[in-house]
């Protein structure tokens, strides 16, 4: 009985390390674990000032081509507006909040000065890219 019982956890200890060893491998983080860090940090701000509706610090956030004054209108107005018809959308509240859940465990690409992060809905135009810049990560298209 001993030997069935070591053989049967043997064999749940096997099977367990194969099924999730390519999980594990295939999901996880690069870069360095500060680097990683700032990324979550920054996707999860701005995912906040999204959801407080605060254009001003989602704009906080952004590479700095994106935060210029376009067409006389702010970088604050333009996304007050985006934020509002965001918002208006059905699900989207429950997406932002499911992207904010998400991103202190989503997994984060780093490679030199571009990072990426995987959340269920990306941030900005169909992308979830940060740049290093200005001694920070900031959001760009």
């Amino acid at each position: 009985m001993r030997r069935l019982l070591a053989a049967i956890a043997c064999a749940l200890a096997l099977a367990s390390c194969y099924v999730l060893a390519p999980t594990a491998s295939a999901y996880s983080s690069t870069g360095t674990p500060e680097q990683i860090a700032w990324v979550r940090r920054a996707a999860g701000n701005f995912l906040a000032a999204e959801l407080a509706r605060n254009g001003a610090s989602a704009c906080g956030i952004l590479a700095a081509p994106l935060r210029a004054t376009s067409h006389g209108v702010s970088c604050q107005a333009r996304w007050d507006a985006r934020i509002r018809r965001l918002l208006r959308e059905p699900g989207a509240r429950a997406q932002l909040r499911a992207d904010r859940h998400a991103a202190p465990s989503a997994v984060v690409s780093v490679h030199g000065g571009q990072a990426t992060i995987e959340l269920p809905t990306p941030l900005l135009d169909g992308h979830s890219r940060f740049v290093w810049s200005e001694m920070c990560w900031m959001l760009e298209r």
